[in-house]
Order: C-alpha cells, then sequence, then structure tokens
C-alpha cells in the first residue's frame, strides 16, 4: 500500500540538528488538553471556509481510509527543544485533499482544526509542502490514540505544534489569523531551522496584519 518512500536529507545523512534542539529516543507524548475518544461513527473530516466551488467536502472515517496512502520518512521537531529523527510517516497527503476540495484563488493560508476546538494556522505555501501529510501511521503501525490516532498532521520542516494530533479538518482562509498556540505566544510561523519558538521573534510579514 502507498507510494515509494521520500527520504528526507537530514534524517538520511545524519546531518545536524536545528538550533536549541536535542536527540530524542523514544516518542514522549506532550499535548494540551485530554485525549479525545475516538468513535469512528460520528467521525468526518471536513473542508471548508474559502474553497473553489463555495461548498463544504466532508469525508467519513471510511471515506477517508481510502484515500491515497503515500509514506515520508522525516524528523519531528518539537518546540520544548526534543528532535526525533528519521522515522517513517504514512498517510494522506495534504496536497491530496487540496486537490479534491480545492482552495478559492485569493487563499493564502489554512486553519487546521483538532478535536476540542483546537486549531493551528499555516500558510498556505507550507500546508502543500510535497511532505505535509496527514498521518495515520508511524514506522507502519496505526498511531496510538496518545500519539494523535485517527489523523494528525506532519509538516516536517515545521514545529511539531504546527501539525495538530486528531485532526478534524481544515479551513481556506483568504488571510491569516492566529491558531491555539500562536494566540498564546507561539511563533505565526514556526520553522525550527531558524529557530522561531515565540511571537516576540516575528519579523514583519511573519504574522497576521493587525
Amino acid at each position: 500500500m502507498g507510494h515509494p518512500v521520500e527520504r528526507e536529507s537530514g534524517a538520511a545523512a545524519g546531518s545536524e540538528l536545528p538550533p536549541g534542539q536535542r536527540l530524542q529516543r523514544g516518542w514522549p507524548v506532550t499535548h494540551y488538553g485530554p485525549v479525545p475518544k475516538f468513535r469512528p461513527e460520528r467521525w468526518d473530516f471536513r473542508v471548508f471556509g474559502a474553497t473553489a466551488d463555495g461548498d463544504k467536502h466532508c469525508w467519513n472515517h471510511e471515506e477517508f481510509t481510502a484515500l491515497p496512502y503515500a509514506t515520508v520518512v522525516a524528523d519531528l521537531h518539537c518546540v520544548t527543544k526534543f528532535s526525533m529523527l528519521g522515522a517513517e510517516w504514512g498517510g494522506v497527503p495534504a496536497a491530496t485533499i487540496v486537490d479534491l476540495a480545492p482552495p478559492a484563488p485569493d487563499v493564502t493560508h489554512v486553519m487546521v482544526w483538532a478535536e476540542y476546538g483546537f486549531s493551528s494556522n499555516l500558510r498556505l505555501a507550507d500546508f502543500l509542502s510535497d511532505r505535509a501529510l496527514f498521518a495515520t501511521h508511524k514506522d507502519g503501525e496505526l498511531l496510538t490514540a496518545e500519539h494523535g490516532f485517527p489523523v494528525r498532521l506532519m509538516v516536517p520542516h515545521l514545529y511539531a505544534w504546527k501539525g495538530p494530533k486528531w485532526v478534524r479538518g481544515i479551513e481556506y482562509m483568504t488571510a491569516d489569523r492566529r491558531g491555539f498556540w500562536e494566540e498564546r505566544g507561539y511563533h505565526n510561523v514556526g520553522d525550527p531551522w531558524k529557530e522561531q519558538r515565540y511571537s516576540y521573534q516575528e519579523e514583519p510579514g511573519e504574522g497576521p496584519e493587525l
């Protein structure tokens, strides 16, 4: 099942960690709030907001898991300063969702929505990265509930908080606005190689217009 694995140069070549990060053996559980209970009969994945056709798009769990599956080998960089290198992630590419439910031409950002109203904003260009993936598996095994089952977003070139656990959908936006952690002082972009951890580090143009 799936496509050939793509390998990230950092993990495969053993390059240096991003600034301020330490190598993590194993995968710590980090999240805010309780672990939601998965109810497959109630679960769906929605795309809404500024869609090209003006409609909402929705997949139930069976339909979502039947979407094209791909794998990517990529690192996970947590803003709490640990990095996990070279894991294989499997799931539905973000670009596949965009192909099936295109955004309007003036969309610049997406808001990723997860359980309990949690959210994270991304530039559309970051979301469309060929490495961005709605992950359902890690190293060939289904994600555990604590690590985001049934779906978490992986955007390997950004800090891990930009890819929420327990994702339920995406909203296309024609202007940027901050998500949950971004409203609480975290950087609006979150590039680990630039060590973009906190909002006070933002340069002009990196945050929403006031």
